[in-house]
């Protein structure tokens, strides 16, 4: 019987082993397909011109997207400025705080509510609090701006951040805080100098999730920063975004102007991917570097 009921057992798991293999490999090969196809069908359009030139109006020659792929570095560093001190610091506070204070219940309700928030909606309310706002202040009928496409990005990135913040020190053991309050540190020496640290990789992992998810959003930037086929670097100015620059072209019926835009996915997903490798580096050494002082 004992004998019989091992093997139903034994069976059972390497059943759940193989359906567990078999997904994970279905998702590896549907990555691969699609990582595949756009390589396949973008790569053909990037050469030199595509990052070294803005557009020209001609419809045979479109040009590059250099305005766009800088357009997109300076918005998601100028959202990852506010978004991930504000998100770290709200994360912070639900997991350490959530205790001596009466609103982590609401706060983290609100926060779980944004992250689900459709990103036209987070546009529809940049354009109503920030760009309708600013241009009455400056006499403008509107007043479109990479500073309004940045805040509605960061808007986007703080609850993302924060509650994944939360979630990642609550996993650093609580005998850390316990040796440090005991050694003499105070509750706010406590978490930047020993939690915040141990936890540093799994936030890091955080933030390439909202830099990711903010990274491919058009609807936010197409009622604040509109756009621009300009080269330009002033944020108080329309905008330019490789995500609305591909929407402008794959929506278009221009042939040459649809190549590019399937040129730009790939150099997207490309950013992403070397800002996710970056990150992870960062995490490693940090840690290397730790564990040696250790």
């Amino acid at each position: 019987m004992i004998r019989a009921r091992t093997e139903r057992r034994r069976i059972f798991s390497n059943a759940m082993f193989a359906l567990c293999a078999a997904c994970a490999g279905v998702i590896v090969a549907l990555l691969l397909a699609v990582s595949g196809y756009l390589v396949w069908i973008g790569a053909g359009s990037i050469n030199a011109a595509f990052f070294t030139q803005i557009p020209t109006g001609d419809l045979n020659d479109p040009g590059g997207m250099r305005h766009a792929i800088e357009g997109t570095i300076i918005l998601l560093g100028l959202a990852s400025v506010v978004g991930i001190p504000l998100g770290v610091s709200a994360g912070v506070y639900l997991s350490e705080y959530q205790h001596e204070w009466l609103f982590a219940g609401p706060l983290r309700f609100i926060a779980d509510v944004l992250t689900g928030v459709p990103s036209i909606v987070v546009g529809i309310l940049g354009y109503e609090l920030v760009v309708v706002p600013v241009a009455k202040m400056t006499s403008n009928s509107v007043s479109f701006s990479g500073y309004a496409g940045a805040a509605a990005l960061a808007f986007i990135m703080i609850p993302i951040v924060a509650r994944t913040t939360e979630e990642m020190l609550r996993l650093v053991p609580k005998s850390y805080r316990e040796g440090s309050l005991a050694l003499g540190a105070s509750k706010a020496q406590t978490v930047l100098r020993v939690v915040l640290p141990t936890a540093f990789g799994s936030i890091s992992t955080g933030v390439v999730l909202a830099l990711a998810r903010v990274a491919g959003e058009t609807a936010p930037l197409l009622f604040t920063a509109l756009g621009s086929r300009l080269l330009t670097r002033n944020p108080s100015e329309p905008f330019p975004s490789l995500t609305l620059q591909i929407y402008t072209y794959a929506t278009g019926p221009y042939p040459e102007q649809k190549k590019l835009a399937w040129a730009g996915i790939l150099v997207l997903l490309a950013m992403l991917f070397l800002v996710n490798i970056a990150i992870r580096l960062v995490a490693t050494r940090h840690a290397s570097t730790r564990l040696g002082k250790a």
